[in-house]
């Protein structure tokens, strides 16, 4: 294939709106089935007004560069307390044919609750500006002081979508 894929502009309302919008647009341009994930960012007690969801990275209309994530937030979690609970609300869009689109933002999709904290690690990793400032709740460790998690609650989320999904179309 000759054409590079088409830009999908993600001009949804929340994750679940993106997702779909870049699998329809996939389907459209390479017509198998397809599916897109999308995530956004939400805090607890923060009004809706000051939620970022999907414009994690684009605040005010600026994009941000990781360093201005790291400040942004971290003053964020300052105005809060000093922490903020966090968790990435994902979702996922399944497209078989245009007839038959399975979607979901279900809570078993989402990721676990975290602090993000006012005070950043002082490792960074280009392209992952809030790791640095994610904090384990249960441990009140820092993402990058935690040994590696393989398996999540969420990736059961997942494999059930699809599992339920594919079941539906072979039954």
């Amino acid at each position: 294939m000759d054409k590079a894929p088409p830009e999908v502009s993600e001009n949804g309302n929340n994750p679940l709106e993106n997702a779909c919008e870049k699998a329809m647009a996939y389907y459209r341009f390479y017509g198998v089935p397809v599916f897109s994930c999308d995530s956004g960012l939400y805090f607890d007690n923060v009004p809706d007004e000051e939620q970022p969801g999907i414009h994690v990275r684009n605040i005010g209309g600026k994009r941000l560069s990781d360093s201005e994530m790291i400040v942004y937030y971290g003053l964020k979690a300052r105005e809060f307390g000093g922490k903020l609970i966090a968790r990435y609300k994902n979702a996922i869009c399944l497209v078989l044919s245009e007839n038959e689109i399975h979607k979901s933002m279900d809570e078993s999709l989402w990721g676990e609750p975290f602090y993000i904290v006012g005070k950043p690690h002082e490792k960074r990793v280009e392209g992952f500006p809030l790791d640095g400032l994610s904090v384990d709740i249960a441990t009140g460790e820092y993402y990058f002081d935690l040994p590696k998690k393989v398996e999540s609650a969420m990736n059961e989320g997942f494999r059930g979508f699809f599992e339920n999904s594919l079941k539906e179309k072979l039954l």
